[in-house]
């Protein structure tokens, strides 16, 4: 497998398993950046959606202290990454449902927005009502993506992942039907080396 285009990039499709593959893959990830950052001596540490929008947030750098410094190196360097690798799977993968990159901003961004900024809502309807949106659409993108089936056949996006030939290898391999002559070194035939020269 070509884990650059797998994990990095975002044209093509990949399915069901592959996008768990690539959330155990992320969380493997953070385990082993909370294990650097607790043996640096940091006093808490974890890595949650709302990382993404506390960047922008500028009440977050006033409360910074010298002790914060691991801490905020590697969410600076992590939440970047983690990020990209989860917008290129659900990218992917919406791909592989027939359904255009678009749809990340429905069932991501706009819920992480609406969950970080409702607690600034005075109207506590107004806010519940935002939450409840956010939920529905949250829930709705994790379910389009971890458990309905892909497209069965070849969509705009690509082959299906999951497509067996009838002679039972997957797909197409045009390298498996390329054939090559093999050259002979030498002369032709008509032409011989003399034996005494």
């Amino acid at each position: 497998m070509d884990w650059t285009w797998y994990l990095f990039r975002f044209e093509g499709r990949i399915n069901r398993a592959k996008y768990w593959l690539a959330g155990l893959i992320i969380v493997c990830w953070m385990i082993f950046l909370a294990a650097i950052v607790a043996a640096l001596g940091a006093r808490s540490f974890g890595f949650a959606v709302d990382d993404i929008f506390k960047a922008v947030d500028p009440d977050n750098y006033r409360t910074l202290s010298r002790t914060d410094l691991p801490l905020v190196v590697a969410k600076v360097i992590g939440t970047p990454l983690f990020a990209w690798v989860f917008a290129a799977t659900s990218i992917k993968r919406l791909h592989d449902r027939d359904k255009s990159a678009w749809w990340v901003l429905p069932f991501f961004v706009l819920p992480g927005l609406i969950n970080q900024f409702v607690d600034r809502i005075g109207n506590g309807y107004i806010g519940f009502a935002l939450a409840l949106i956010s939920f529905v659409l949250a829930t709705w993108g994790g379910i389009e993506l971890l458990f309905f089936r892909g497209s069965r056949k070849t969509n705009r996006f690509g082959a299906d992942p999951l497509y067996v030939s009838p002679a039972g290898k997957p797909g197409w391999d045009q390298q498996r039907e390329l054939e090559m002559s093999t050259q002979k070194a030498g002369p032709p035939p008509q032409w011989r080396v003399k034996p005494e020269a």
